[in-house]
């Protein structure tokens, strides 16, 4: 029997038990989960099969699986862009490896970018959070060796089972996802802490 990854631990003995107590949920088939979670990302309309090839490969090592290329519908002139052109890759995770994916992104990836200070807290209206990624040489799976011709980057969409962003928000910052703080919860952090100093 495969191990239960160690968020999805995480996620069951302490994310539910907190979400049913802070939404008061009846049923724990009420409380949001985690669907999948998508990787994308492009080439350029001039782009060679060797670029290809190699954000291919980048896209696999991160994700653990190969992903799909995905093709011009039809032609743009303005773009250079021919039907049938390869325009970028796309992998979606699921189960472990969604898991596995959310945990290194959020604890190992995100606090590699120089000067980090949080990622947008604005979600879509569904629940569901996009993040743009510039350099993937912040995973450490595909540290820069000096053999990238260039930085990929990529699309995460993570989706989520929340019917609201402020589910889908509390979801997320519970399993790890650093959300900047706004101004007024960190002007409320200081007037809490200039009170527990008075």
């Amino acid at each position: 029997m495969a191990s239960v990854p160690y968020l999805k631990k995480v996620y069951l003995e302490k994310v539910v038990p907190e979400l049913i107590k802070s939404r008061g949920y009846t049923n724990i088939h009420q409380v949001p989960n985690l669907e999948k979670i998508v990787l994308n990302s492009a080439f350029k309309a001039e782009a060679d099969k060797g670029h290809m090839a190699e954000v291919v490969k980048d896209i696999t090592k991160l994700s653990g699986q190969k992903p799909i290329i995905t093709k011009a519908s039809k032609s743009v002139a303005a773009f250079k862009v021919r039907e049938g052109m390869p325009l970028g890759c796309v992998v979606t995770l699921r189960g472990a490896r969604m898991w596995e994916f959310y945990l290194r992104l959020t604890a190992v990836a995100l606090p590699m970018i120089r000067d980090f200070r949080g990622t947008s807290n604005r979600l879509d209206g569904r629940g569901n959070y996009s993040l743009g990624i510039s350099d993937h040489t912040i995973f450490p799976e595909t540290q820069a060796d000096g053999s990238q011709r260039a930085n990929v980057g990529m699309d995460i969409i993570i989706v989520t089972s929340a019917n609201t962003d402020e589910e889908g928000r509390e979801l997320l910052r519970l399993l790890g996802m650093p959300f900047r703080r706004s101004s007024a919860a960190d002007a409320a952090a200081a007037t809490a802490t200039a009170a527990a100093k008075a």
